[in-house]
């Protein structure tokens, strides 16, 4: 019996990130030349899954679909089963078999510890350095879930001070705002890792929010590893899924389940729109179970302002009246408040301004800050680093 192998990747408008797809592809089939090793995208490139799979199923006995996704997520749970029960109507002797997404597995914790080994030599202390882990992000709160355990993987026994999981996109908390409150931590150096197999504009995208942090922020030195790409424990892994696959252990779930094959008596929900009707609802069910919002709301932030003699004489009482004036303005006044405090303990470089839950001391706040003060930091999230106090921090 011949086999075929058909990779399908996601596709990119970015022909460089389509091209290292494509190398992969290539790297495997020179390893693998028992098998007939073909290739695919789910959108915006050729050839197109479905083409891909007419073409290998007219040469091959058997195909063997391998998903080259990080996690199973939509495309892996609704577009590759929607395609399979297309082809496999058209080409009713030919056996075709679905391997599990690439998933939560120690080659790719150790791939992505090894893309930021370089920059982690750098560091002075591994303490007082954090690791930022950047995904895709997906609508699929279960690709959303292994991609935050296979951080907290890349985490144990290492001794580093932080290691956070993050988003592009879809889903939070997003980079931008994840680094933001990383910086508060007060690390000495942060290390960006995007977990993504290979390049593309989400790369270009990270790369652009690493360099805008870094600089607001130049005392903390700011490093972006490569993504995963190719490499020999990627490779075994293919191999570590294919053999699954045609040993018919651990398959694909959507591809077993009574929406995908013929079960008893409800064959009549086999396959098509059915299939991914079913699939939308197991999402919305998942959705509802969700905890409801908190019964009530918190304050978002507390700003301290000295109101003592020093910083008082410097213009703290005005600055106090612009706060709360611009917070009324945009009506957040109710959930960010101003309050008026006796001496904070740094007379003579005031106005001295504190914000909380964030922990951030800012000195020598003049009335003119204040409208950056409430846009960038109380409203943006994003720290006015010009005036943070370096000892108080």
């Amino acid at each position: 019996m011949s086999t075929g192998l058909l990779m399908v990747g996601h596709g990119s408008r970015d022909p460089g990130a389509n091209a290292e797809f494509e190398g992969l592809v290539a790297a495997y089939r020179a390893a693998r030349l028992d098998i007939d090793v073909a290739h695919g995208y789910v959108e915006l490139a050729r050839p197109s899954l479905v083409t891909a799979l007419r073409s290998l199923a007219q040469r091959v006995d058997c195909v063997v679909v391998l998903p080259l996704f990080l996690f199973a997520a939509g495309h892996v749970k609704n577009d590759i089963p929607l395609a399979l029960s297309q082809v496999r109507q058209e080409f009713p002797n030919v056996r075709f078999t679905v391997t599990n997404a690439l998933g939560v597995h120690p080659n790719l914790v150790e791939l992505a510890f090894e893309r930021a080994r370089a920059a982690l030599k750098g560091a002075r202390e591994a303490s007082k350095t954090a690791v930022v882990v950047v995904g895709r992000g997906s609508s699929d709160p279960d690709a959303n879930g292994d991609f935050c355990k296979v951080v907290r993987l890349i985490a144990e026994g290492r001794e580093i001070g932080w290691v956070v999981p993050c988003f592009i996109g879809v889903a939070k908390p997003l980079f931008e705002e994840t680094v933001e409150w990383v910086a508060r931590a007060r690390p000495e150096r942060i290390v960006v890792v995007p977990y993504f197999l290979f390049g593309g504009r989400l790369i270009s995208t990270i790369r652009e929010q690493a360099v805008s942090f870094q600089a607001r922020y130049p005392w903390i030195k700011t490093e972006l590893a490569p993504h995963l790409g190719a490499d020999d424990r990627l490779l075994k892994l293919l191999d570590e899924r294919l053999t699954e696959a045609t040993d018919g252990e651990r398959p694909l779930p959507c591809d077993t389940c009574q929406y995908r094959v013929p079960v008893s008596g409800v064959t009549q929900n086999v396959g098509g729109l059915n299939a991914l009707l079913w699939s939308l609802r197991h999402g919305f069910t998942h959705a509802q179970a969700m905890p409801h919002a908190h019964a009530h709301r918190p304050l978002a932030k507390h700003v301290l302002v000295c109101g003592n003699a020093d910083c008082a004489d410097a213009g703290s009482i005005a600055l106090i009246t612009t706060l709360r004036r611009l917070l009324k303005q945009t009506g957040r006044e109710k959930d960010i408040r101003v309050t008026k405090t006796s001496c904070m303990g740094r007379c003579g470089e005031g106005p001295t301004v504190a914000v909380y839950p964030d922990g951030i001391w800012y000195r020598g706040v003049k009335e003119t800050d204040a409208t950056e003060l409430v846009e960038e930091h109380l409203l943006g999230d994003r720290l006015v680093s010009r005036l943070v106090d370096n000892i108080m921090q």
